[in-house]
């Protein structure tokens, strides 16, 4: 019964890194390898609507960034139009619904950390004209706009070119994602949003007390906005413990997240890390620059898309209403994006 709601729900992963697997490839091999490597995982995984991140490698930054950049936005196009009959890239939540109605998987672009604009705001415009509708604005260090997580001890606020970009984005219809954001660029975000924001891949730091999650305080303000936070799949996130990393501590992330911010904004973000690096990395390599977590390390089963179902299975057998799993697995995306995504102020 769960597999069979699983693929009549809508499901949204908002953070699968794809495109840089993709954009590795020669360009000429975009289309065929998306084909052949990733649409098999998304269909049996029953994943409806893709947000495709833009990340950016250390190699790039920062003199090849915004060249890469486009790279990868051009890949996405590239990856869809030579798989129109399966996928689309869609600009705003009419899109998604005519992609959705004809049985297409919905294509999202996003920008993670946007290293290519720096601190030159005015090229958002550009990137909006290009498909981009989601953008946050730090990774893990320091960028010329705001402090990622990693950077929580400096206290810092957004710079003024930040600022700018907060504006910027929900003048043009751009969702802002506070993700990676550090906790003091968290609350000064929330204090100038006037449209919802969402957090793509981000878990409870109540459960597992990581830079990365968000606190109780930031689920709830996000939820105030009219926002999603996203459960991020990746195990250092969820726990300490190794003997917890398990689908049903993601669950536990999950229904925390649902209980402090209300049912109608948690959803899913996944980052399937090692699905991504399998197509990067060689097995000789080790140290990938991660710091304090294991980017191959998975949730048994959670490796990639294709084990998506067995999140539906864990909630059901939580006892969780049919209705509440079909908002978790998507519902609650979708109608953030219906109302957002790429609608001007």
């Amino acid at each position: 019964m769960s597999v069979e709601l699983h693929h009549r729900a809508v499901v949204a992963d908002t953070h699968n890194d794809l495109l840089m697997a993709v954009t590795a490839r020669p360009p000429q091999r975009w289309a065929s390898f998306f084909r052949e490597r990733w649409l098999p995982q998304l269909h049996e995984g029953g994943v409806n609507v893709q947000v495709l991140p833009v990340f950016i490698d250390d190699q790039y930054r920062p003199e090849g960034a915004l060249r890469q950049t486009l790279r990868m936005i051009e890949c996405a196009h590239t990856l869809a139009e030579g798989n129109a009959d399966t996928v689309r890239l869609c600009l705003d939540g009419t899109q998604i619904d005519q992609a959705l109605g004809e049985g297409r998987i919905a294509l999202v672009l996003a920008l993670e950390s946007a290293p290519g604009l720096d601190a030159s705001v005015e090229l958002l415009p550009t990137l909006y004209r290009l498909g981009v509708r989601i953008a946050s604005i730090a990774h893990w260090g320091r960028t010329a706009l705001a402090d990622g997580s990693g950077e929580d001890a400096t206290a810092s606020r957004l710079t003024a070119a930040g600022v700018e970009a907060v504006r910027e984005m929900e003048r043009l219809g751009m969702i802002f994602d506070i993700s990676h954001l550090s906790a003091s660029g968290v609350g000064h975000v929330l204090e100038l949003s006037t449209r919802p924001v969402m957090a793509t891949h981000s878990s409870a730091r109540a459960l597992r007390d990581h830079h990365r999650n968000l606190t109780d305080d930031q689920i709830r303000a996000v939820a105030a906005t009219g926002g999603v936070v996203c459960v991020n799949f990746v195990p250092s996130f969820l726990s300490e413990n190794p003997s917890e990393f398990t689908v049903e501590r993601l669950v536990d992330h999950i229904e925390h997240v649902a209980q402090v911010g209300g049912i109608d904004h948690v959803g899913l973000g996944p980052d399937f890390v090692r699905e991504v690096m399998n197509d990067l990395t060689p097995p000789c390599c080790e140290d990938l620059g991660y710091g304090d977590i294991d980017p191959l390390a998975v949730l048994p089963g959670l490796d990639g898309p294709r084990g998506l179902p067995l999140v539906t299975e864990a909630l059901a057998g939580r006892g969780v209403p049919e209705d509440d799993i079909v908002k978790i697995l998507g519902g609650n995306v979708l109608r953030l994006f219906r109302a957002e995504l790429g609608r001007p102020r």
